[in-house]
């Protein structure tokens, strides 16, 4: 098991950074599975129905401990919701607080990583890579858990974790997100975001009483297994796409400005150094001193090459939308030819 400090981070989802009371990015081994109590599930779940409404994202801090490559997550608590009256409120100090009354009564406080709720899968943004960032920096096995209540509700848990990779944490800290950097770097949105695989364990006793809630439970009678009314949410997906393809074209077009003002730079330097180099060969036929050197950086200083960084998390988030469609889909295709063979066996 990992030994580490306890630690306190700023708010996840707008751009905080993580601060730890002591040196714990020590881990010996990488991450390579989250282990997640059922009771963390049901708390976040709890937390998105209390407190979401609609688009609203909500966040809160995991609680764990690091086991070999594992890491266990045993417990969690919400970010409060304050408004803008709250302007006095000190989110630092308040998770500090909860983090120390839960030692007090013996449940695991040492600080693993953040959940944040999402909205039809659109999680890929700058908000969250920055805040991955300060917490896998100060505390290296961090991970973000995301929740989609919305494909929840269709019939499936989706909960998902992501680290940031080495090569994307290095060009954070570098902060070098040029194109020529990002390219050195060899980085692109597919390695942008590892996934974690996730299990789900729950104590025998929770199991136990599981099996006696599903024995009493009144199953209905009405089954909708092969309800095909996905239509708002394929269209709110697509429309989601669609502005986030609309992002791209606009950036690819600041790219090509930016890449034809530079070629266009770079030949009115070739054409004055020409022009000085036949200027001083003139020169010198009349015996006459060259011109004196002039600093050219100077004279034509090159256009700045805009961010690529949103570039590539908007490349990212269009990806993770064409996979939710994807999964949604396929879900449906089988629900139709399931319900084509069930016609077809009745007739």
């Amino acid at each position: 098991m990992a030994s580490r400090k306890e630690s306190a981070s700023t708010s996840a989802g707008t751009g905080g950074s993580a601060t730890t009371s002591g040196t714990n990015n020590t881990l010996d081994s990488q991450v390579k599975q989250v282990q997640i109590e059922g009771l963390v599930v049901l708390k976040i779940i709890k937390h998105y129905h209390e407190e979401g409404q609609g688009s609203e994202v909500v966040q809160g801090v995991l609680l764990g401990l690091v086991v070999e490559d594992r890491l266990e997550i045993t417990n969690c608590f919400p970010f409060p919701q304050h408004t803008e009256e709250d302007a006095d409120f000190d989110e630092v100090q308040y998770q500090m607080e909860m983090m120390r009354s839960l030692r007090h009564v013996n449940i695991d406080h040492l600080h693993v990583g953040w959940y944040q709720s999402t909205y039809y899968g659109s999680f890929v943004s700058r908000a969250l890579l920055d805040s991955q960032f300060s917490y896998q920096h100060a505390i290296e096995e961090s991970v973000v858990l995301i929740y989609d209540p919305i494909k929840t509700a269709q019939g499936s848990l989706s909960l998902k974790a992501y680290r940031l990779t080495p090569k994307l944490m290095e060009i954070c800290k570098e902060k070098d997100f040029t194109p020529e950097g990002l390219k050195k770097a060899s980085i692109a949105y597919e390695n942008m975001f590892e996934e974690v695989p996730i299990i789900i364990k729950n104590s025998h006793l929770i199991n136990v009483l599981m099996w006696e809630l599903e024995e009493k439970s009144a199953v209905s009678d009405k089954q909708e297994l092969l309800n095909l009314s996905s239509s708002n949410h394929l269209e709110k997906s697509l429309q989601l796409l669609m502005d986030r393809v609309d992002d791209m074209t606009q950036d690819i077009v600041k790219y090509n400005t930016y890449s034809r003002n530079l070629s266009k730079q770079q030949q009115q330097k070739h054409q004055y150094l020409q022009r000085r180099q036949q200027e001083n060969a003139q020169r010198q036929s009349r015996g006459e001193p060259s011109l004196p050197e002039e600093d050219i950086t100077k004279m034509f200083k090159p256009p700045q090459a805009p961010p690529r960084m949103d570039t590539l998390l908007i490349a990212g988030q269009i990806n993770t939308y064409c996979q939710n469609i994807k999964e949604f889909t396929s879900q449906n295709l089988g629900k139709l030819f399931m319900a084509e063979a069930l016609q077809g066996h009745s007739s």
